[in-house]
């Protein structure tokens, strides 16, 4: 669950902190791209934690961390609209 804020998080920030009115298709290609790369370094950091141990064998692995890093990337995808939609209203 603390992943899934820090990703929210980080998306928020880097859509509310990038100034002006982005294309929606290119703000979510950006915030797939940033949020894939944020998603892996959570996930392997949660790999590594005592609490993150996948189990099984190495496929249910593999989908469990494909799983994870796409939902980090969703977190973060909203967190740069939200963000963007924050600004935008901070300049009205």
């Amino acid at each position: 669950m603390w992943f899934e804020l820090a990703a929210l998080l980080m998306g928020i920030a880097f859509g509310y902190l990038r100034s002006g009115k982005e294309d929606l298709m290119t703000l979510i290609r950006q915030g797939l791209a940033l949020g894939i790369v944020i998603g892996l370094i959570l996930v392997i950091l949660s790999l590594v934690s005592p609490q993150g141990e996948i189990g099984g064998s190495q496929v249910a692995g593999a989908i469990d961390l494909s799983v994870r890093v796409i939902l980090l990337a969703l977190f973060f995808i909203i967190g740069v609209m939200v963000g963007d939609l924050l600004e935008a209203g901070r300049k009205q």
